[in-house]
């Protein structure tokens, strides 16, 4: 399993570490990559997705130890902060849970901790709607659900094309089947836990599970919104996460959630 990846700005500044989430892949984060100029981007491919191999075998807990490595070899001294969405920030859960993880400060978007009953055949069976994820026509309703733009649909939508079905079903059991790991309630990280309000109910559960399991961990609802939200408003988004790793403030407008809510 090789997974590809870009470096983009200074070496020597603070080291922000994008993971996609599933069915997409590094593109998503382009607003992001032009917004933190000023950063060192490392935006990486997961398995199976973009330019990675590897999606046949696709397994979150080795996806999480393969960035860890890439992480250790490109950082110098500088603060790591790391950004996952859905698929994404179930890889970054794990790479926390990981004994003497590299990691200073991580947002978690949209993440799903709860598995689901009967998750393999679950997974096969949406598996077997693949051909229609591929009508361009149904292929633009999920565009619209993830809140992506005319602009990158193209890209959506040649991802859509080249995923196979064995990566599919194989990503599509991960996300399932995942729940929290063994380790995150000792992860020493500052944690920001985001989603949006129009999320679904295991979306919303799964937040009240990560707070639990870590008290090092913020949760912030975003009003308006659903499951998308750096491509729903970027600039907001953004703003938002540079408000939060710089001066650790968080937006008027949110929904600040603690354990006890």
């Amino acid at each position: 399993m090789t997974i590809h990846f870009e470096l983009y700005g200074d070496a020597n500044k603070p080291l922000l570490v994008f993971l996609h989430g599933g069915g997409v892949s590094s593109w998503m984060w382009r607003e992001q990559i032009k917004y933190f100029s000023h950063y060192r981007c490392l935006v990486p491919d997961l398995p199976g997705h973009g330019m990675s191999d590897g999606g046949n075998n696709f397994s979150i807990e080795d996806t999480a130890n393969k960035i860890i490595d890439i992480i250790e070899e490109h950082k110098v001294d500088q603060q790591v902060i790391v950004i996952g969405f859905s698929l994404g920030a179930q890889v970054l859960i794990s790479m926390l849970s990981r004994d003497g993880n590299p990691i200073d400060k991580a947002v978690m978007i949209s993440a799903s901790t709860k598995p689901l009953m009967f998750s393999r055949i679950t997974a096969k069976a949406a598996t077997w709607s693949l051909p229609l994820a591929r009508n361009k026509i149904f292929s633009r309703m999920q565009a619209k659900y993830m809140y992506v733009s005319d602009q990158y649909f193209n890209d959506y939508y040649q991802e859509t094309l080249a995923l196979t079905k064995e990566t599919f079903f194989r990503v599509m059991l991960e996300n399932m089947s995942f729940s929290i790991p063994k380790g995150f309630e000792t992860a020493q990280s500052k944690m920001l836990v985001l989603i949006g309000k129009k999320e679904n109910s295991l979306i919303k559960k799964s937040m009240t599970d990560i707070l639990e399991k870590n008290e090092n961990c913020l949760g912030v609802i975003i009003p308006g919104v659903g499951h998308g939200i750096s491509l729903y408003d970027p600039l907001y988004f953004n703003e938002l996460i540079e408000g939060w790793i710089e001066k650790d403030e968080i937006p008027y407008d949110t929904i600040r959630v603690s354990t006890s809510s």
